[in-house]
């Protein structure tokens, strides 16, 4: 079972490629209430009401980073309930590797709805490349080249 935090990143580039139901690959999805007072302070992504997931409290008290709150709280999640961290951000993925968390990003995130067939190969790399090319979301093409390459090991 994968019990996966969210902080707001990949929300938010998901959303932008009207793709956030890759996110239902995960069998349990935290979001931070940190990180859900920021979706709301902009706009609450369209489509992550059709998502089941929890919004929960963080206690990042215990943390000793400096990260963004949402990053912080949802590093906080993780480490309290052994969760995968999902972000894109660079900071907060080097934190939770620091602290023996596993972490994926948006591209992690579409590999692992392929690798649970909830969507094609084709379909999982014109988001991959969406990603790259239609979001605010900074990937070189290194890293979407190396997501390819991991739907071709799962082959």
């Amino acid at each position: 079972m994968i019990v996966a935090v969210a902080d707001a990143g990949p929300i938010i580039h998901l959303a932008e490629i009207e793709s956030l139901s890759v996110l239902s690959a995960v069998d349990q999805l935290l979001i931070p209430q940190t990180v859900y007072d920021e979706l709301e302070a902009g706009t609450v992504p369209l489509g992550l009401d059709d998502l089941l997931y929890d919004v929960v409290e963080a206690d990042p008290a215990a943390l000793s980073i400096e990260l963004d709150p949402g990053e912080t709280a949802a590093l906080a999640i993780a480490t309290d309930r052994s969760a995968v961290l999902l972000t894109d951000d660079l900071e907060a993925r080097d934190a939770a590797v620091d602290l023996d968390i596993e972490v994926h990003g948006s591209i992690g995130i579409i590999v692992l709805a392929y690798t649970r067939d909830r969507i094609s190969k084709s379909s999982a790399i014109d988001l991959m490349r969406a990603l790259q090319s239609e979001t605010s979301l900074f990937i070189t093409d290194a890293v979407v080249e190396r997501g390819v390459e991991l739907l071709e090991d799962d082959a």
